[in-house]
């Protein structure tokens, strides 16, 4: 599977992650993986070198236009060299799960070098086992975690046996870059071209939205969640990590089984995502209240990314994604009561096409001039006083069985989301081979104490496992594909 090429101009919501990156909101995404072995560092690197012409993207740089005034373009970079990319990284050994935690941190904290391509790879030896970590960056203007799913599909392989690497086709002639009276003409048309092609996205987004509202289940859940579509417009309130950030990171994480997981969505009848955010939400009540805060009446708002990405679209990079603003009370402490009360609130809000109308409004967004929206960027500042949500949870379903680098199965794989803006701690969580992963990502300043959160995570998961009356169930073993003879 290779993947396409995009339009040469970021979009608007591409760009936006460019825009509104400072030093304390670093607009990355990334994960911690662990695989079994010790990988050969020259061979993997050799290997990937093999698949770049599968990724045409990462061998491109972001260029600003002329005075802002077009989003950026993607422009070949002509000084490319994969060893700008992937680097070798030793821990003295044994090293445990407390060294990796804090080379990860330092890995996510600074910003991206824009002057090559956005993203890197960290091969990390010395881990107790002789297993081999891999920590990896890319620029959310490039990817969303859908498409960073499909990437993650090239990279490795399905079987411990490496499928043969497409041939390399044969060069094609680059065209030279724009003299800067062409590239300034190209701004302005490119700008008004982004402008057009939002408004038709608004256009034609309000004709299906009013088409689904048409229909009777979609009036009814509108009509129930209309109330309270003003609140969630409203600042959040802020909660113990929700304030002033350092830009330092820390990443830890945890492991549950997804077997687990989707016995209690049978048991509750839900689904896994709803069982993501009631733990999450019994986790932070804990949190709350060892703080010493009373939980009474409070809320949290999660901001949940939903994907917007077609079936023709898997492959496709950039971002296609809206969102869900999920209030969950934090008093509702018996489990099973917040599952129903998460449960109903999220077929609510996407009976009622929550998300397409949000994803409307970031369309009328992107038709303002590049220029005001590279200036909003500019002018704003990561440590505003009230957060527009407490914390940001996203949910990426990957491939339920096992993945290998050079032969070497991958056994773990931790999802991180970056934080910002008076938002101190968000969670990714990604399934892979029949185990749930969750990473959690704070900022050293909001939550200085996100292990905290973690051990309670664990403690609400199972409190939930145990109120919906499921088993502990074991990941049963996936045999390994057979190998293909060809990639694509």
């Amino acid at each position: 599977m290779s993947q396409p090429e995009l339009n040469r101009r970021l979009s608007s919501m591409d760009s936006s992650f460019l825009y509104f990156e400072k030093k304390e909101t670093p607009m990355h995404i990334g994960s911690v993986s662990l695989f079994d072995g010790e990988i050969p560092f020259e061979n993997f690197v050799a290997m990937l070198d093999a698949k770049m012409h599968l990724l045409p993207r990462y061998q491109q740089i972001v260029v600003p236009d002329p005075f802002s005034l077009g989003h950026p373009t993607w422009e070949h970079d002509a000084n490319f060299n994969i060893r700008n990319h992937i680097f070798k990284l030793q821990l003295d050994a044994p090293g445990g799960e407390k060294e990796l935690i804090d080379l990860a941190g330092s890995i996510f904290t600074p910003m991206m070098e824009r002057h090559k391509p956005l993203w890197d790879i960290y091969l990390v030896y010395g881990l107790e086992g002789k297993k081999t970590a891999m920590i990896c960056r890319v620029h959310h203007c490039m990817v969303d975690g859908m498409s960073g799913v499909d990437l993650l599909k090239i990279v490795l392989d399905f079987s411990p046996t490496p499928a043969p690497i497409p041939t390399k086709p044969a060069a094609k002639p680059r065209e030279p870059q724009p003299d800067p009276t062409r590239r300034l003409f190209d701004s302005i048309l490119g700008g008004m071209q982004e402008g057009m092609n939002r408004w038709m996205e608004f256009q034609n987004g309000l004709l299906n939205l009013t088409q689904a509202l048409t229909e009777q289940t979609s009036r009814e859940a509108m009509k129930n969640i209309s109330g309270e579509i003003p609140k969630i417009l409203r600042p959040a309130e802020r909660l113990p990590f929700n304030g002033p950030l350092s830009g330092e990171k820390r990443m830890v994480w945890n492991t549950f089984s997804f077997a687990e997981a989707r016995a209690i969505r049978g048991a509750l009848s839900g689904t896994v995502n709803d069982v993501v955010l009631t733990a999450l939400s019994g986790a932070v009540t804990r949190y709350v209240e060892s703080h010493g805060q009373s939980v009474a009446g409070r809320k949290i708002r999660f901001m949940v990314p939903v994907s917007l990405r077609q079936e023709d679209q898997h492959g496709a990079l950039g971002n296609l994604v809206s969102i869900l603003p999920v209030e969950i009370p934090l008093d509702l402490k018996n489990p099973v009561e917040r599952f129903r009360y998460v449960n109903q609130k999220t077929m609510a809000m996407k009976g009622g096409r929550v998300a397409e109308g949000l994803n409307l409004f970031s369309a009328l967004m992107g038709i303002l001039p590049a220029p005001m929206q590279a200036l909003v960027g500019a002018l704003s500042t990561a440590n505003i006083p009230v957060p527009a949500m407490n914390m940001i949870s996203t949910n990426v379903p990957g491939p339920q069985v096992p993945l290998y680098a050079m032969g070497h199965r991958m056994i773990a794989y931790y999802p991180y989301v970056p934080v910002g803006y008076a938002v101190g701690c968000g969670c990714a969580i990604m399934s892979y081979d029949q185990h749930l992963y969750f990473g959690l990502t704070a900022d050293l300043k909001a939550m200085p104490d996100v292990e905290r959160l973690r051990d309670q995570l664990y403690e609400s998961f199972y409190e939930l496992r145990k109120a919906a009356g499921v088993e502990e169930i074991k990941p049963q073993p996936v045999k390994a594909k057979a190998a293909k003879g060809k990639r694509g």
